[in-house]
């Protein structure tokens, strides 16, 4: 079978769909449906989402949950979270309840630098660069201003251009690195504005001043250290007994345990930010943030310091507890999907209509929170005994159980342990 086809984004979305069902499936009529089914009822909803993306055939989806009793300074908040994972939305939760009662979570936004760099290449003496470089800089400024006029008036703009010597990384490569605020927007198309714009005034000053630089390509990072927000929760020791925590100081001592060995052993650690990660991920799709960039400068923090590490830690200290994570999140509440998916704006209404800073502190206590949650399982009843119980609704719908089977099944797995092949048995002997 050939596969290829020529001129596919020239294609109508129904010829789009049709050389789909036809060229991959054994039955296009059931593959359209399928296409068909998830669609929006109201065509201008679907076509807002068909011009998010190209070459876009339906929608996939992912359900919307929200995590209720988030008090975060001082203040409660109930958290959207869009994930497909059980059980991450009801761990949530069941951190805010728990630390709702203990003063519940501190969030303090360290930073909001972003940065973003000209690569190039210079043959020639460093000093002469350096020299160079100090004369033309208030020029990156100059000629940006038509590009950081409206970013200025709300307080924002380019902070500061700086020369970077990396000779020592690559046979005479030089960065222009540029840090910036972005307030409230994500800021990315305005970063590699200015940085284009700063690209060529490089190449038009160097051409002028005789000087060997080949500009290579201009971006901004997605790495940003100094773009940081601090989570925490503390309490006394004997205020974190509950009716699975009998032992506080045992449990707060096995607790900071389990947080060390994830600073200590990367196999421990990914693990461990994936968790994390889970209640980031979902709260940033929720609010029409790109994740995948936050999931990158993330891991790249937790190598800061030349092994992968935790991001949270955890310490007793004169008998109180405390649990805290720090985690660069570059995050905006204007522009992109946050005005223009209907549920992205909901959400964001939901949370009160939060500033960057203020998204920043909540995005890094859901981290948090589902942290704690997965740390408190695996160091008192284990992991798997709250996480299949719930993974038991995707089990009974693999198997596309009716009514009276999926009240015998949830009946049965109340007392006994869930597991796949357990579950699969017990419906097969049902059935039988």
């Amino acid at each position: 079978m050939n596969n290829a086809v020529a001129g596919f984004s020239k294609l109508s979305k129904k010829e789009k769909i049709n050389w789909i069902a036809k060229e991959f499936f054994s039955n296009p009529e059931e593959a359209q449906n399928i296409i068909r089914n998830y669609w929006n009822s109201d065509d201008k909803l679907q076509q807002l989402h068909d011009e998010f993306i190209e070459n876009t055939i339906t929608n996939l989806y992912i359900p919307l949950g929200v995590a209720p009793n988030f008090l975060i300074n001082g203040s409660y908040k109930t958290i959207p979270m869009a994930i497909e994972e059980s059980s991450v939305v009801a761990a949530a939760s069941k951190s805010a309840k728990y630390w709702a009662t203990r003063g519940g979570f501190k969030a303090t936004v360290m930073n909001t630098e972003k940065i973003g760099q000209v690569h190039f290449i210079f043959n020639g003496e460093v000093h002469t660069l350096e020299e160079f470089f100090s004369q033309i800089k208030p020029k990156f400024f100059s000629e940006t201003q038509s590009i950081t006029k409206n970013m200025q008036e709300r307080g924002g703009g380019i902070l500061d251009i700086q020369l970077k010597d990396k000779r020592n990384l690559l046979e005479n490569y030089y960065q222009l690195h540029a840090t910036f605020d972005t307030k409230d927007s994500m800021g990315a198309n305005f970063i590699n504005s200015c940085l284009e714009q700063f690209a060529k005034t490089l190449k038009k000053e160097a051409q002028n001043a005789g000087l060997d630089i080949e500009v290579i390509m201009s971006i901004l990072s997605n790495y940003v250290p100094n773009c940081v927000v601090r989570a925490e929760v503390s309490c006394p020791v004997e205020d974190l007994a509950e009716k699975h925590i009998q032992d506080p100081q045992e449990f707060a001592e096995r607790f900071v345990q389990a947080v060390q060995i994830a600073e200590v052993e990367p196999f421990r650690a990914v693990t461990h930010n994936k968790g994390i990660m889970n209640g980031v991920d979902a709260v940033i799709l929720a609010t029409g943030n790109d994740f995948r960039a936050v999931e990158a400068g993330v891991h790249a923090y937790a190598a800061r310091n030349g092994q992968y590490s935790s991001l949270s830690h955890a310490k007793i200290e004169n008998g109180t507890f405390t649990f805290w994570l720090e985690i660069p999140l570059a995050l905006g509440t204007v522009g992109g999907l946050t005005s223009l998916h209907p549920l992205v704006k909901l959400c964001l209404e939901m949370l009160e209509k939060p500033s960057a800073a203020e998204l920043m502190q909540i995005v890094a206590v859901a981290g948090l929170a589902q942290n704690f949650a997965a740390l408190r399982s695996l160091t008192t009843n284990g992991i798997q005994e709250g996480h299949m119980k719930m993974h038991l609704n995707n089990i009974i719908n693999q198997f596309e159980a009716n009514e009276e089977e999926r009240h015998l099944i949830r009946n049965h797995f109340k007392k006994t342990t869930v597991t796949h092949s357990a579950v699969v048995e017990f419906i097969e002997n049902l059935r039988k």
